[in-house]
């Protein structure tokens, strides 16, 4: 895989960093969940491939013992906030003295500098202070969050895995390590680039909800269907846009033009009516094989069974038989070999670990009695 022999420290956190450190998992690199000790179970649910270390921070020798394991690898991922690993000794710049071909990569909300660096937040305060929330939702509604996607997921764990894969990149060339701001703000401004480089189109002059992308427009929209189900159509083109009318049988000499924006309500009623008439099995059977852009909002329980996913293999099963979606993008030569094992318990790696890291048996067993680490005995493979 494209990312094999490269040993990653994920340092346990919330959404964004485990979903970091599974991408990476995914394409082959060898990740270790840094988890505490005293705690039994985690809701950490992207810890796919991934083996995990428990160690008590809170005394001198699980620090050490932390900064040894890190020192010895390639990557170190850390979702705290500012000034958090600096306070135990383990900030970028300590452990880059030590070991100066480290990526150290930091993953927050705000960034590692000003005002709000310290600030706690989600993702939707990420997203508000990225700008994008200003323009998401529909017309006369309040500012609307899709989930917490922008911030935590797209600018958040793929923007950091892209600034880690970089930095690998180009340390096979100065043979140095560098430390990684991650910012989610920065990183849903950054996704939302098209938005800001668009502006001067036109794209977004009107007011949220009521401009071509945004739900404004007719033939960019969701319409329910006479069972009580979705189609989203997408028709933005000219030539799309007939074939919509077409299977609609709604004819363009008859209505407004397609830009006329001031028409776009009495459009949408009408193709709201429309869709209404029919079950989406039915405008399935309009639809598919056309280039009107309509396809069927599929539900998690649709869509591996959709012919065009099934063909490709796009979800793939867990051996515990639960559903996920397959890594991407698909690479020809080197594709992710995503592991379909269970996900691993708070310390089921422990002694693994420390072994591979150098440690005796004699001493792991002093650590464990110790409590500076934790070993998982129910899962643990001794």
């Amino acid at each position: 895989m494209a990312l094999a022999g490269v040993k990653v420290i994920e340092l346990a956190g919330l959404a964004p960093a485990p979903f970091c450190g599974m991408i990476l998992a995914d394409f082959g690199a060898k990740v270790i969940r840094v988890d505490r000790t005293k705690v039994s179970t985690t809701v950490d649910t992207q810890a796919r491939g991934k083996r995990s270390i428990a160690l008590n921070l809170k005394t001198p020798e699980g620090v050490a013992l932390l900064r040894r394991i890190c020192v010895r690898s390639d990557v170190v991922l850390e979702p705290y906030r500012k000034g958090v690993m600096e306070k135990l000794g383990l900030g970028p710049y300590e452990l880059l003295k030590e070991n100066p071909r480290l990526i150290y990569a930091r993953l927050t909300g705000y960034g590692q500098s000003g005002c709000y660096a310290t600030a706690a937040g989600h993702d939707i305060n990420y997203l508000a202070m990225s700008g994008l929330l200003s323009r998401l939702g529909r017309s006369g509604e309040k500012p609307y969050a899709p989930l917490n996607l922008l911030a935590d997921f797209a600018g958040g764990g793929l923007t950091c895995a892209l600034g880690i894969v970089l930095a690998l990149l180009e340390r096979t060339k100065s043979g140095k390590g560098q430390i990684i701001d991650a910012s989610m703000v920065e990183g849903a401004a950054f996704t939302g680039s098209f938005f800001w480089k668009s502006r001067r189109l036109g794209f977004w002059s009107r007011p949220r909800g009521e401009n071509l992308l945004d739900s404004g427009a007719p033939f960019y929209d969701t319409y329910k269907t006479l069972d009580g189900k979705y189609m989203a159509v997408g028709a933005i083109e000219p030539e799309f846009y007939d074939q919509l009318l077409k299977g609609l049988e709604l004819e363009a000499g008859e209505l407004p033009p397609q830009m006329s924006f001031s028409d776009w309500p009495e459009l949408k009623q009408l193709f709201t009516e429309r869709f209404a008439s029919k079950t989406q099995a039915d405008w399935l059977k309009i639809f598919d094989g056309t280039d009107a852009c309509v396809t069927p909002v599929l539900s998690f329980d649709q869509v591996s069974s959709h012919p065009h996913n099934r063909e490709r293999g796009s979800f793939m099963m867990d051996s515990s038989g639960e559903e996920f979606p397959r890594p991407a993008p698909i690479l020809s030569r080197t594709p992710a070999e995503p592991c379909l094992a269970s996900d691993p318990a708070v310390g089921e790696h422990t002694v693994e670990v420390l072994l591979d890291y150098g440690y005796t048996s004699a001493e792991i067993d002093e650590m464990l009695a110790a409590g500076i680490v934790q070993c998982n005995a129910v899962k643990a493979k001794l």
